[in-house]
């Protein structure tokens, strides 16, 4: 699995390598027997931000890119995408993406959703169903958050020595700590999600989008 993200990691026009950051001599081992770039990091990071700041203090790189391992089936025009902003604004230090929120999504709290401005630029994160929409006015856009994030180096690194705040430990999610402290987290709409793989049925699932032909299985943008 972890080869199949990472080759389409590669495929990202605006991506210059890619490192699989890992405390695990298998996962490393893996990654070198398909050619690619493992960095084993420590064992005790409490949080991926942590692991990944780790390696990014080694790196001389403007930006950082932090993709999950569980999504073979990744869209590179989805990582470009969340790229673009941080490179045509300097004043975006933070990224990531969102997708409109299926009616079924709203109340299921391992869905994480997201309010954004006018601008695009995240308001809040919450596994509940958010905004609350009153009788009367329409139904804005409800948004799913997607767990893609770019980051300014300096940004990650900040951070990641930031201890954590009280809506991110209430909700359980660690995003909310850049928000709380007034660190700007700029969201792009794409189309749709690209499938995880987080149980049994959903490997078998993506397996079977794996097999279909090419067009059947890519991402569309907004």
């Amino acid at each position: 699995m972890i080869a199949h993200v990472y080759a389409r990691a590669s495929e990202a026009r605006l991506v210059d390598a890619v490192l699989v950051a890992t405390d695990d001599e298998r996962i490393a081992e893996a990654v070198a027997a398909f050619g690619g770039t493992a960095v084993m990091t420590r064992a005790d990071h409490p949080s991926g931000t942590d692991r990944l700041a780790e390696v990014a203090a080694r790196l001389d790189a403007e930006l950082i890119v932090n993709l999950q391992g569980d999504e073979p089936l990744l869209d590179p025009a989805s990582v470009d995408a969340a790229i673009a902003p941080l490179l045509a604004d300097p004043t975006v230090t933070m990224g990531t993406l969102r997708t409109p929120l299926a009616p079924e999504e709203a109340n299921n709290p391992n869905v994480v959703k997201v309010v954004v401005n006018l601008a695009g630029d995240a308001l809040y994160f919450s596994r509940s169903a958010v905004p609350y929409v009153r009788q009367g006015p329409p139904a804005p856009v409800a948004w799913r958050h997607l767990g893609l994030y770019v980051y300014r180096r300096e940004t990650l690194l900040r951070l990641a020595k930031l201890p954590p705040t009280p809506l991110e430990q209430a909700e359980g999610l660690e995003q909310l700590r850049a928000l709380e402290h007034g660190i700007r987290l700029h969201t792009v709409a794409v189309a749709a999600a690209a499938p995880s793989v987080d149980t049994p049925d959903d490997l078998a699932r993506v397996r079977a989008l794996m097999a279909a032909p090419t067009q059947e299985r890519m991402t569309p943008h907004a």
